[in-house]
């Protein structure tokens, strides 16, 4: 377990301040947010390497805001790995190991085992991070820091090593923070997600929650949200529930307008009436070449604008009215529908899917 209550750090003219969050016993905690934002300096709180100036830390149900590192029982991975230069790879991973057979089983398991002799000044930049992992978990750490550990590998390697990790993750059972700006790497290995920028917590919870329900506008941009409208809400007559929306779906609705003429749109959840904004992930929104009659209680006609491809997904910009409304769909379905810039298509998205902040 890693909880951090209140934690507040001073590292030169940077600040962390009012850091409170928990990583559960075994659990896995990513670390996302901007350049400066802190999260190196998070790491380096939380493994003892500066010093604390307010709140605490605690591993494992421990107090240990006023231990030395090496009292800790953390493993640290930096982004540049810093192995011992004068040290071969085997030595380095050795380096206060438990056993060294662990060493050499994690070098073999990370696809490493050919470097054991190698000296470290030959490695790649891929290498070394793998050598740095290998050596950190060598001794049993009960907590492990890792940042930006994957940032080297090339795509390929990057699976495989990530995969590897969350395996032995789970048969040792330690618990990890690690920092990456890679949202997908979020998704797949975090167990919880805290969201830092300037040295503040902005959101922490399940990646899920995090990435589908942003505290504002800010942190809904940052996550890669496309469709974030201001605009002022309004209570409505209650919708009829729809089963596909689950429980409690009807419970409060409100009508969401971006401006006077602009785009209108139904909304259910936990809101207040007035100055709001709304968030619509692309992948939540459905084109279709004609009115669908579904059950999706926001339904427009508009035309395509812009059609860019990203990874598997293409991602289509509609302009509905005079607003921009994107939708992520697979590069089969835009095939398939035939897409091209200038044609009139719908888009239609659910109540339940609009986020309110």
């Amino acid at each position: 377990m890693i909880a951090a209550t209140g934690l507040c750090v001073r590292a030169g003219s940077f600040r962390l301040t009012d850091i409170t969050f928990e990583v559960p016993d075994g659990g896995y905690g990513i670390v996302i947010g901007p350049a400066g934002a802190g999260k190196t300096t998070l790491l380096e709180a939380i493994g003892g390497i500066v010093p604390v100036t307010g709140g605490r830390v605690a591993l494992g149900g421990r107090d240990v805001t006023g231990l030395p590192p090496d009292a800790r029982n953390v493993g640290l991975v930096y982004q540049h790995a810093y192995l011992f230069p004068h040290l071969s790879v085997g030595a380095n991973i050795g380096y206060g190991a438990s056993d060294l057979a662990i060493g050499r089983e994690l070098s073999r398991r990370f696809g490493a085992g050919d470097l054991w002799e190698r000296d470290v000044r030959s490695l790649s930049g891929g290498e070394r991070q793998i050598a740095a992992l290998a050596r950190a978990l060598a001794r049993r750490p009960s907590v492990l820091l890792l940042d930006e550990p994957f940032s080297a590998l090339d795509p390929r390697r990057r699976a495989s090593v990530r995969r590897e990790l969350r395996a032995v993750h789970r048969e040792a059972g330690f618990t990890v923070l690690q920092v990456t700006h890679d949202f997908a790497e979020a998704g797949l290995l975090g167990d919880v997600a805290i969201l830092l920028d300037g040295g503040r917590l902005l959101q922490a919870g399940s990646p899920e929650n995090v990435f589908r329900h942003p505290a504002s506008p800010y942190v809904a941009e940052f996550l890669g949200a496309e469709n974030v409208y201001a605009g002022e809400l309004r209570a409505a007559d209650a919708l009829q529930a729809d089963p596909d929306d689950g429980p409690g779906a009807a419970h409060r609705a409100f009508e969401f307008r971006t401006a006077p003429g602009g785009l209108s749109m139904m909304a259910v959840g936990d809101a207040v009436p007035g100055p709001a904004h709304a968030v619509i992930r692309a992948e939540e929104v459905v084109l279709s070449l004609a009115a669908t009659g579904s059950s999706a209680r926001n339904e427009y006609q508009g035309q395509i604008v812009e059609i860019a491809a990203s990874g598997a997904l293409v991602r289509v910009t509609i302009d509905v009215g005079g607003t921009p409304l994107v939708a992520a769909l697979t590069t089969r379905s835009a095939r398939d529908l035939g897409l091209a810039a200038g044609m009139t298509v719908h888009a239609s998205f659910k109540a339940m899917a609009v986020h309110l902040c």
